[in-house]
């Protein structure tokens, strides 16, 4: 299976409520399911850094789990963060944890991605965001400062002395301005949501985003672009069967990827086939994962490769 060279994770939110017209459709919750993750790190003089990652649910009334957890720092992460993890609701707090690694050089950018899985009736979501950590505090022991003096100690006052003559000397070239270093684009946020009859990919494109398309293409050759603009949440839905796949192609990076339909659990054999017998979540969340990395990847890539898209 070939890996799409797209930006970090993104993270996964869209604000848009689907339906509500007239009293045979009922309007569904708000497209926001995603975790929201933080972290902090301080720095030892030794080179050891302890970094505290906490994520919390974006959801007010049910609770998901953690179905990705990845960091740039080594070693495990210690606490109740783990995959797997129940991210409750919101009120009821986050998940936390910690660390520790000894860096031999400079300390380089700490990132946290994390992806959850909620499920409500008929329908499924799954998110996904990456976070920075940034500093808070030099953690590594104090110095002792210098003794002061009980007493100053007496000098004799000196003579003024002149300064010497200085040769005036050719005025040097002003060092030329440093070129600004352009701001990176912000990455968009990527959602997938199944229900019993429809598999909808939402793209939510930040104002200082970039514009790509997506090349959608089922196992049946049905295809369908999803044309992603800055400042804009743009989405596009299959009708659900049991057996769909959607082959997903940017336009901005090789390579593409296959996401099977996977049908939520509630369905009662409305819909899209035959009723899921047994979990499900593990492969909608798969599903998810994979699209979510499909867009993570594309600004790592342009960053790297200095890749400046246009319109």
């Amino acid at each position: 299976m070939n890996r799409l060279n797209l930006r970090r994770a993104a993270a996964v939110t869209a604000g848009a409520l689907l339906g509500l017209a007239g009293a045979a459709i009922v309007a569904s919750p708000a497209l926001a399911h995603h975790p929201e993750p933080s972290g902090t790190y301080c720095a030892a003089q030794d080179g050891k850094v302890t970094v505290n990652w906490s994520v919390i649910s974006s959801e007010t009334d049910i609770s998901g789990h953690i179905t990705k957890l990845e960091s740039t720092v080594p070693g495990a992460i210690t606490g109740d963060l783990a995959i797997g993890a129940e991210l409750k609701k919101v009120s009821e707090g986050p998940l936390t944890g910690t660390q520790t690694y000894t860096f031999d050089g400079p300390i380089p950018e700490l990132k946290l991605t994390v992806a959850a899985h909620w499920e409500r009736g008929d329908r499924t979501y799954d998110g996904e965001r990456t976070v920075v950590a940034t500093p808070s505090q030099d953690c590594g022991p104090a110095e002792s400062p210098s003794p002061s003096p009980t007493s100053p100690s007496p000098s004799a006052t000196p003579e003024p002395t002149k300064s010497p003559e200085v040769t005036p000397s050719p005025s040097a070239p002003s060092p030329s301005a440093t070129p600004s270093v352009p701001a990176e684009p912000e990455e968009p946020v990527f959602q997938l949501e199944q229900t019993c009859k429809k598999m909808t990919f939402i793209v939510e494109n930040p104002a200082k985003g970039i514009p790509f398309t997506a090349t959608m293409t089922t196992e049946k050759g049905v295809t369908k672009k999803l044309v992603s603009e800055p400042g804009k949440t743009t989405s596009v839905e299959f009708d659900a069967y049991q057996g769909l796949k959607v082959t997903v192609k940017y336009d901005v990076v090789e390579g593409s990827e296959t996401i099977p339909y996977t049908q939520p659990k509630d369905c009662g054999g409305q819909g899209g086939g035959l009723p899921v017998t047994g979990p499900a979540a593990g492969a909608i969340a798969g599903g998810a994962a994979v699209l979510l990395a499909a867009g993570a990847v594309l600004f790592v890539t342009a960053r790297r490769r200095r890749v400046r898209f246009t319109v």
